[in-house]
Parts: structure tokens; C-alpha cells; sequence
């Protein structure tokens, strides 16, 4: 049945748009010269960019585009925003104990921060354990998270296949994210945004989460989710690998570079 939304001012329609279907890719660029980035790293893969100022959407391989998979630690962001916006986290430094949960430690401690940047899967484990099933289900229900399927474990749900996105929805997430337009606090969307800041210099701004974790053919998958601002022009891109190697982050964060490098990236001149 054909969706309608009568009524509806258009900046509101356009959220609409978004919030059920990620970001349209019915007028997608299909640039397949990328596939040599992927095949040089011998991995399957897709990659997609929303350029904000012109709406221009550019992909490689539109069939994994559209797909779901596994979220793995990209996860950690919208789990991030749901325990600062709930209370779980009073704030970016509060520490949580996590020496039950990490045998490496016995009495380790650590931050959202810290967590973050380290893709601490202990922390984040028990963050989802101290939001509690019912109420992290309600907020990916709300965000119109990929399948918004949580499944019975609540804690290990972005690993074992039962909750999965795609990587056009996935660009769409981060759009949301960047404009503040997820049902949280603003505050804390851009204490999300400070996190995922990686490279910060006068020519751009390189924000973005990695992520990997396997299917269910015991086949590696990768992330690399966020965006790319140069004067003050923001541009929103997801690459996502397949791959029997183990270095899925490794090589989606330099496939990721490389394809921004082809398109001119990193000089300030966009």
C-alpha cells in the first residue's frame, strides 16, 4: 500500500521520507570505477555518499547498498545516545565498571569516551543491560533503526544477526544524526557528533565509526559510517565490506580514504 502523508509541511514530508527509508537512492550516481579500491584489498563491498548541498547521491554496487547486515559497533552510537538521553549516563564522564565483563582487567573502569574510542564491547554490553530490553526496543523503534529487531538479547543483538541496517539507511542515520534531527536531546546528539570526530585540521573534518562482526555464513563484515565537512560543506558516506579476512577495519577505514582521495578530498578545496 502506497504511503501518503496529506498536510505535511515539506521540510516535515522530507523527514518523513527519511525516518521510514533511510536516504532514496532511486537517483543514485552508479559509480562502478570504485571497485577497484575494493578489489585491490581482494573484498566484496559497497559504498555510498550523499553530497547535502546539491542531494547528489553516489554508489558503488547498489545490491549491497540495500541491504541489511549486522551493525557490529556502529551500534554504539545510537546505544551511546539512548543511555546519555535516559539517564543511564549522566554524562560523557561517567564510569561504569565493566571488570566483570572484561577478564583482561579486574578492575577496569571506563567512560562513554574512552568506550567509544575504543570499541570496548564490555562497555557497551552493559550499557544496553542497564537501559533494559523494553526501553532500548522503544527508542529503535522510535529512530526507525533498520529491522528495529532487538530479538531476546538484548545485549548482544548488533552481533549475532538479529538486529541489522543497511547502508543506505545507514547514511540516512547519519544525516540525522549530523542535523539533529533524532528524538534526543540536542545536547546529546552533538556530544554523539564530538565523539566521532577523528581528524580535525584547517583543510577538513573526517568524523566516523568503524564497526565488524561476522554473518551468518561466518563471513567478515565491516563498517565505516560518518562524513567529511570542507567549507563548511558536509558530505554523508557509508562504505560496507565482505570479506574472509579478518582486517575488515583496517580496510574500510583506508578503502574509505582512498575513495575520498579519488573524489578530492582532503585538501580544503571541496
Amino acid at each position: 500500500m502506497k504511503k501518503t502523508f496529506p498536510h505535511l509541511p515539506f521540510a516535515l514530508f522530507a523527514f518523513v521520507i527519511l525516518s521510514v527509508s533511510g536516504c532514496s537512492v532511486n537517483k543514485a550516481k552508479i559509480d562502478n570505477d570504485l571497485k577497484s579500491f575494493f578489489d585491490d584489498k581482494k573484498v566484496d563491498g559497497c559504498f555510498t555518499m550523499l553530497d547535502n548541498a546539491t542531494g547528489e547521491i553516489t554508489v558503488y554496487n547498489m545490491g549491497l547498498d540495500t541491504m541489511r547486515f549486522l551493525p557490529a559497533e556502529t551500534f554504539d552510537v545510537l546505544n551511546g545516545m539512548i543511555a546519555l538521553h535516559t539517564g543511564v549516563l549522566t554524562d560523557e564522564k561517567m564510569n561504569l565498571n565493566i571488570s566483570n565483563l572484561d577478564s583482561n582487567n579486574a578492575s577496569k573502569t571506563l567512560n562513554i569516551t574512552e568506550a567509544f574510542k575504543s570499541k570496548s564491547l564490555p562497555f557497551f554490553t552493559q550499557v544496553a543491560k542497564n537501559i533494559g530490553h523494553d526501553t532500548l526496543q522503544s527508542w529503535v523503534d522510535s529512530v526507525s533503526y533498520g529491522n528495529k529487531k532487538l530479538g531476546e538479547q538484548v545485549d548482544q543483538s548488533w552481533f549475532n544477526n538479529t538486529i541489522k541496517i543497511s547502508p543506505d539507511e545507514q547514511l540516512g542515520f547519519m544525516k540525522r544524526l549530523y542535523f539533529e534531527q533524532l528524538p534526543f536531546r540536542k545536547s546529546v546528539q552533538t556530544s554523539m557528533k564530538e565523539l566521532m570526530v577523528v581528524n580535525d585540521n584547517t583543510d577538513f573534518k573526517l568524523s566516523y565509526k568503524t564497526g565488524s562482526g561476522k554473518n551468518e555464513k561466518n563471513e567478515n563484515i565491516g563498517w565505516m559510517i560518518g562524513w567529511i565537512e570542507e567549507n563548511r560543506h558536509v558530505y554523508f558516506f557509508v562504505t560496507l565490506l565482505q570479506s574472509p579476512k579478518e582486517e575488515v577495519n583496517k580496510n574500510s577505514v583506508e578503502i574509505t580514504n582512498s575513495i575520498l582521495s579519488h573524489y578530492g578530498f582532503f585538501k580544503g578545496k571541496k
